[in-house]
C-alpha cells in the first residue's frame, strides 16, 4: 500500500508541445474591391499575425514565412469597379482600382502591426506573373493526372442586357436546406454553400432587375466527389487532434453525409405520384416538420432525382453535399486558364486560384529575398514543415474540403511516381475562427449591417488595445460580438467600454510595472542594470507561465494565453508594490527586488511580443538589448545574459509610456468629470 501511495504522489509533468522546423502562416485574402473592415483584421489577420510572430520567436524568424495578399480577381471586384465607374465614384481602370485598394490595405495592416513577410496581390506586379505560372502548372498537373472533367451547366443569361452574368451579377436565395442566406449568387451563397446554378431560388439580374434565362456553358471541374471516402477518413483523424477546432471538422462532416433532398409538405402528394420515377431512395416521415426528406445511396442518383422533381414542378432544397468543384469560368477578369484538350478562352474561377495563391506568394517572397523559388517545397512539401491557414468560418468549405482534396490529388500522384518534383503537398492545419459579430449582428459590407472600417477604429483606440481585445474574445470557441462603445448607439455614458477594459492590463498594470522598475533603478543606481540574478521562486513562476502559454498557443487558444498573462502580470504588480515600497531603504533589498521585477517584466515581454509588438519593441529599446531577448532558446535567462557587466538602460524620461490609452479616451474621461 505504501508503494502505491508513493507511486500516486509522483509529480506529473505535462509534456511540452513540439513545433515544426519550418512553417508557413497564411491569412485569408481580402478582396481587392474595398478597404479592410474590422472583420478582416479583428476576425482573422490579427490571429495569423500573432501566431506568425510567436513562431518567429519560438523556432527562429528565418524559418517562418507569413504571407497574405489582396485577392484581385473575381466577379465581386469587377462588379464593384463597374458600379463605381458608372456612378463617377472612380476614374481609372480596373487594375487602377485594385492597386488603390491594395495600397490602402497594406497601410492599414502596418498601422495594426500586422507583419507578413509579403502582402502580395494576385493580379499586380511580379506576384501576378508568378501566380499565373503556378496556376497554369497546378491545373495542368490535375488534368494530366485525370482529376478534371468537362461539365456543361446552365449559366444565367440576361436577355435584356444581351450577356452572360458572372457570379455576383445574379442574386437569389440559397437552395441549400437550413441556409438562411438571402444572398445566393450564381453557384454559391455568401455563407459559402455550393450548388448548381439552376437550383438558385428566385434569381434576378443585378444589371437589369429582370429574371435571367439559362444557357449552356462548358467548364473544367475538379472531381471532388471522388474524394468523399478519403475525406471521411481524414476528418476522423481531425476529430482526434487537439489543435483542430471542432468547427472545422463539424463543418466538413456536414458535406460528407448521405445525399438527401428536402421537399415542402405542400408537394408531398405530387411527390408520391411520381416517386416511382425517382432512383432508389428512402422516404423519411417527419410529420412535425414543414418538409420531408428523401435519402439516396449516392450523389449521382440524387442529381437524377433533382432533375425529375424540377421537371414535375416540385420545389426542393438539397442537403450539403460534395459537388464537382468548378475551376474555370468565362469572365474576362481572371487568371488565364491553361489550354487543355483544345479548350481555349477560359479564365480560372477566383476561389480555386486563391487557395494556391499562398504558394505563389511564397515563391514571390523567396525570389524577392534573393533565394530560389524552388525553396517553396521546403515549406509546403517537407514533413519537417507545417502550413497554418487562418480563415473565417464561412470559408471552411474551400480550405477544409476543396483544398485538401486537390492537395491529396497532387500528393497521390507524387507517391505513385516517386518523384519529389511532383510536390507532395502536406495538408495544412486549418485554424478557423467563428464569426466576429458587430453589435450582436453579423456585419457585411454588402449587407444591411455595415461593419466599421479598420482605419476608423484607430480614431478611438490604439492598435494594441484592439489586438488584445480581439485575441481575448475566444473566437475559436464561438461567435462573439464586437461592442465598441463609440460605435454602439445603445451604450450609456456610464457603461464601460469593453475594448478599453481589456487594454487596462497593459496601459495600467504592466505599464506601471515597467515605469516603476526604470524610475526606481534610475533613483538608486542610475542607468546601470543590477547584476543580481532573480531568485529561484521567480524563475519557477516564470516557467509555469511560459509552459501554460506555450501549451495554449500550440492549440491556438489565444484567449487562454491572455488569461495566463493577466495572472502573471497582476501577480508581478503585487510583488512590485511590496518589494519596492516607498518605505524601503535597504539598497541591497531594492537591488534584488529590481532584479526580480525586471525578470518578470522580461518574461511578460516575451509572451506579449507576438500580441502587442509596438509596446514590447519599445521596451526592448529602453532595455538596450538586441532581438535575442525574444528567442525561446534562452527564454528563462535573465537580462544579464544578453549584456555585459557594465550594461546601462536607456534613460526613461518622466511620464513616458510603453502602453497607453488612445488620446480620445482621455478626452472622454475629462468630459465625464466636468
Amino acid at each position: 500500500m505504501s508503494d502505491k501511495k508513493e507511486k500516486n504522489n509522483k509529480p506529473f509533468e505535462i509534456p511540452r508541445p513540439t513545433f515544426p522546423k519550418r512553417a508557413v502562416v497564411t491569412g485569408g485574402m481580402p478582396y481587392g474591391n474595398k478597404e479592410l473592415h474590422f472583420g478582416h483584421v479583428g476576425g482573422m489577420l490579427v490571429f495569423a499575425d500573432t501566431y506568425a510572430r510567436f513562431l518567429r520567436d519560438r523556432i527562429g524568424k528565418e524559418n517562418v514565412i507569413f504571407v497574405s495578399g489582396t485577392d484581385c480577381y473575381g466577379s465581386p471586384i469587377a462588379e464593384g469597379w463597374r458600379v463605381k465607374a458608372e456612378k463617377g465614384e472612380f476614374d481609372g481602370t480596373l487594375e487602377d482600382f485594385i492597386q488603390r485598394n491594395h495600397n490602402k490595405q497594406k497601410i492599414t495592416l502596418e498601422a495594426y502591426g500586422i507583419s507578413p513577410n509579403l502582402f502580395a496581390a494576385s493580379g499586380l506586379g511580379r506576384s501576378k506573373e508568378i501566380h499565373a505560372e503556378v496556376t497554369d502548372k497546378f491545373i495542368s498537373a490535375l488534368h494530366e493526372k485525370g482529376q478534371l472533367e468537362q461539365i456543361s451547366t446552365m449559366q444565367f443569361y440576361d436577355e435584356k442586357a444581351g450577356m452572360f452574368l458572372n457570379g455576383r451579377q445574379v442574386i437569389g436565395k440559397c437552395p441549400v436546406e437550413g441556409c438562411t442566406s438571402e444572398k445566393g449568387y450564381a453557384d454559391e451563397c455568401d455563407l459559402g454553400h455550393q450548388y448548381m446554378p439552376e437550383n438558385l431560388i428566385d434569381p434576378v439580374s443585378t444589371l437589369t432587375g429582370e429574371r435571367p434565362t439559362m444557357r449552356p456553358v462548358t467548364n473544367w471541374y475538379f472531381k471532388l466527389r471522388n474524394y468523399e471516402g478519403v475525406m471521411k477518413d481524414w476528418v476522423e483523424t481531425l476529430k482526434k487532434r487537439k489543435d483542430i477546432r471542432p468547427v472545422v471538422w463539424k463543418t466538413i462532416d456536414e458535406f460528407l453525409k448521405q445525399p438527401m433532398i428536402y421537399i415542402k409538405r405542400e408537394f408531398e402528394e405530387k411527390y408520391f405520384s411520381i416517386s416511382s420515377q425517382l432512383p432508389e431512395h428512402e422516404y423519411l416521415e417527419e410529420k412535425k416538420k414543414p418538409s420531408f426528406t428523401i435519402l439516396f445511396n449516392n450523389l449521382e442518383e440524387c442529381d437524377s432525382a433533382c432533375r425529375v422533381l424540377a421537371d414535375n414542378g416540385i420545389r426542393y432544397r438539397t442537403g450539403k453535399t460534395l459537388v464537382p468543384f468548378r475551376l474555370t469560368g468565362n469572365i474576362e477578369w481572371g487568371v488565364p486558364a491553361p489550354v487543355m484538350d483544345g479548350v481555349t478562352g477560359l479564365t480560372v474561377w477566383v476561389w480555386p486560384e486563391s487557395l494556391w495563391a499562398p504558394i505563389s506568394f511564397t515563391q514571390t517572397y523567396l525570389e524577392q529575398s534573393g533565394r530560389s523559388r524552388e525553396e517553396w517545397r521546403d515549406y509546403w512539401c517537407s514533413k519537417d514543415s507545417t502550413v497554418y491557414q487562418f480563415i473565417g468560418q464561412d470559408n471552411i468549405y474551400f480550405y477544409g474540403i476543396a483544398e485538401p482534396a486537390m492537395w491529396m490529388a497532387q500528393q497521390a500522384a507524387a507517391e505513385k511516381t516517386a518523384d519529389p518534383a511532383e510536390g507532395e503537398l502536406q495538408l495544412p492545419v486549418i485554424v478557423a475562427n467563428h464569426h466576429i459579430l458587430f453589435l450582436d449582428k453579423k456585419a457585411s459590407s454588402s449587407g444591411a449591417v455595415k461593419p466599421p472600417m479598420a482605419d476608423d477604429l484607430l480614431n478611438y483606440y490604439t492598435p494594441e488595445q484592439l489586438r488584445m481585445h480581439w485575441l481575448g474574445l475566444g473566437l475559436g470557441q464561438r461567435s462573439v460580438s464586437f461592442m465598441p462603445k463609440p460605435f454602439n448607439p445603445a451604450a450609456k455614458p456610464e457603461d464601460a467600454d469593453p475594448v478599453v477594459k481589456d487594454g487596462l492590463l497593459l496601459s495600467n498594470v504592466y505599464n506601471r510595472m515597467i515605469r516603476t522598475a526604470f524610475y526606481t533603478n534610475q533613483k538608486y543606481f542610475g542607468e546601470k542594470l543590477p547584476t543580481l540574478a532573480p531568485e529561484e521562486k521567480f524563475v519557477e513562476e516564470a516557467k509555469k507561465a511560459v509552459f501554460d502559454y506555450e501549451r495554449h498557443m500550440s492549440k491556438f487558444a489565444f484567449h487562454q494565453c491572455t488569461y495566463v498573462l493577466d495572472s502573471y502580470i497582476r501577480n508581478g504588480s503585487k510583488y512590485m508594490a511590496k518589494a519596492l515600497s516607498s518605505t524601503e531603504t535597504d539598497t541591497d533589498k531594492i537591488a534584488q527586488g529590481l532584479a526580480n521585477l525586471f525578470y518578470i517584466i522580461r518574461i511578460a515581454g516575451v509572451l506579449l511580443h507576438p500580441m502587442v509588438p509596438f509596446g514590447t519593441e519599445k521596451l526592448r529599446e529602453y532595455l538596450q538589448v538586441d532581438e535575442r531577448i525574444w528567442s525561446w532558446d534562452t527564454i528563462f535567462e535573465p537580462l544579464n545574459y544578453f549584456v555585459g557587466e557594465d550594461h546601462k538602460l536607456k534613460f526613461l524620461p518622466p511620464r513616458t509610456d510603453f502602453f497607453t490609452r488612445h488620446e480620445s479616451q482621455f478626452e472622454t474621461e475629462n468630459t465625464d468629470n466636468k
